[in-house]
């Protein structure tokens, strides 16, 4: 944080700005001497204030960019906010490629403990997977979890982390081709070869759209010890069913027991970025601290992923600007616009975000919101750009396309790859994703000292002064070696994570 833009009262976050956020909740006719403003309301902590009169019409600025317009004549020192604040179109310069710049690679990258796959992959957690082709063997893979705990077969297997069924609520009434069809495919592969899995197990009913045939056959899926595959139907129900996943589970944790830790590049880690629950001050302190911890890792070889497609509309052209071609930036610019399209044939707007949690923490509209998230995927070259679950292949940052909503999201990531999860908050969301890791950062001091079982790391000081974005930064990537080296996260010590698979679903169900 710029000190000299920092009072106890309010920070200005650019000069360019003519509002400021208060650091603190600021009762009416508050005189902030460092501004040269009297607040005409009372300012609730997070929310932005206007440092001089604002004509309606007139563009309102924070980050040194526009987050909306004035839709009435704002005082200095009034509380800006929905009530005052609206948003239409404007020009944007995407000057592809304008702030590209080479990366200054460190001579000795960093290491952690991971585990080496056949494949060349390197997991940062070992689990066994019961993976779900429809909603109607949902149960059934539970029970399989659960009979595995009952049994107690894991207690002999201590390289393993435990067996966790991913189930979901679709796989049929769909279109068994398709946008849709193809992605949910995509995505139960993703998660099939994912390094973190040692071995999965694929379970479907038999009936369903989504066949498990289907998936053999588009992804050469081989019957291995290491990954087996059958339906309810064709094994005679759910007792039969449960009993012979049980014995393929007994067969593969034989073999992932013998899977070892040892030591390998941070170039290996893919990195997932995420902001969940935010507030007035997600932008200013633990995105852009996670926005250094990535620009490191990228430094060290590693792989960054910025997703959550409507959460960055608006702030696109910091990203085209850092594109390292015509093709990359257009490949972001075409999700742009299908987003613009998929929302508007479903009666929705971009700007719908965003939400009312967002709104009461400060965030008034959604360029406001976008900027403050992009600040997540710090400051390197953007060197490719992904549809949802599609695998990553290129080192550096890059940008996989996801809807903002955080299980959804997430769930693409992991499947493109993912094995280590960073994720933001303001207002304090609680959430894990089997089977990788997700370290949870605050964004303020009071929300991490109420939820400290769930937050590993608090930017909070960064608006006191006591840290800056770039200390943060460094504390966040030192955590991410050593929870990639097995340390447990807040969320993974209160179990999150079953739950939290969410694939996206696009098209009609029938």
């Amino acid at each position: 944080m710029n000190k000299s833009t920092l009072s106890k009262q309010l920070v200005r976050l650019s000069e360019q700005d003519n509002v400021a956020v208060a650091c603190v909740a600021l009762p009416a006719s508050t005189t902030v001497s460092a501004f040269g403003v009297v607040t005409t309301a009372s300012i609730p902590v997070g929310h932005k204030v206007a440092l001089a009169p604002i004509v309606r019409g007139d563009a309102i600025r924070k980050y040194g960019q526009i987050i909306g317009f004035a839709s009435s004549d704002i005082l200095a020192g009034e509380h800006v906010h929905v009530h005052n604040v609206t948003l239409h179109d404007f020009d944007r310069d995407y000057a592809v490629g304008q702030d590209v710049k080479p990366t200054q690679y460190v001579e000795k990258p960093a290491t952690f403990q991971g585990y080496k796959r056949p494949n060349g992959k390197v997991g940062t957690r070992n689990y066994l997977g019961i993976l779900t082709t429809v909603n109607c063997s949902a149960t059934v893979a539970r029970q399989v979890a659960a009979q595995v705990e009952r049994s107690g077969m894991l207690a002999n297997y201590p390289n393993i982390d435990g067996v966790v069924a991913l189930t979901h609520g679709t796989g049929c009434g769909m279109a068994d081709s398709g946008e849709g069809f193809a992605l949910l495919q995509r995505t139960i592969w993703g998660y099939a070869q994912h390094p973190n899995f040692a071995g999965i197990l694929i379970l479907g009913l038999g009936c369903e759209a989504n066949q498990i045939r289907y998936l053999v056959d588009a992804y050469n899926l081989e019957d291995t010890v290491d990954c087996r595959v059958l339906n309810i139907q064709d094994t005679g129900g759910t007792a039969k069913t449960v009993e012979k996943c049980c014995e393929y589970l007994a067969d593969m944790m034989v073999f992932a027991n013998e899977h070892q830790r040892e030591t390998v590049p941070a170039s290996e880690l893919i990195l997932a970025l995420q902001c969940g629950g935010s507030d007035g001050y997600s932008g200013m302190t633990a995105n852009p601290s996670l926005g250094v911890a990535a620009d490191i890792l990228v430094r060290h070889g590693g792989t960054a992923v910025l997703s959550e497609t409507p959460e960055v509309y608006g702030a696109e052209h910091l990203l085209t600007r850092r594109a390292v071609s015509e093709k990359v930036a257009d490949k972001l610019i075409k999700r742009i616009r299908w987003w613009e399209d998929y929302t508007a044939r479903n009666d929705g707007k971009m700007d719908n975000n965003p939400s009312p949690g967002n709104k009461a923490g400060g965030l008034t509209t959604i360029l406001e919101k976008s900027l403050g998230a992009v600040a997540k995927g710090g400051s390197t070259n953007l060197v490719d750009v992904y549809q949802y679950g599609e695998p990553i292949r290129e080192r550096g940052f890059v940008f996989m396309d996801s809807p903002g909503y955080d299980p959804a999201s997430v769930t693409g990531q992991v499947a493109s790859g993912a094995t280590m999860i960073c994720f933001t908050t303001g207002r304090g969301s609680v959430s894990g994703f089997k089977p990788v890791p997700c370290i949870k950062v605050a964004t303020n001091n009071t929300m991490y000292n109420r939820l400290k079982d769930d937050m590993d790391v608090n930017c909070g000081e960064i608006i006191d002064g006591d840290q800056t974005v770039e200390q943060c930064g460094q504390e966040i990537f030192e955590l991410i070696l050593r929870v990639a080296s097995g340390e447990p996260t807040k969320s993974e010590a209160q179990g999150f994570g079953d739950c939290e698979f969410v694939p996206w679903q696009i098209g009609a169900v029938m």
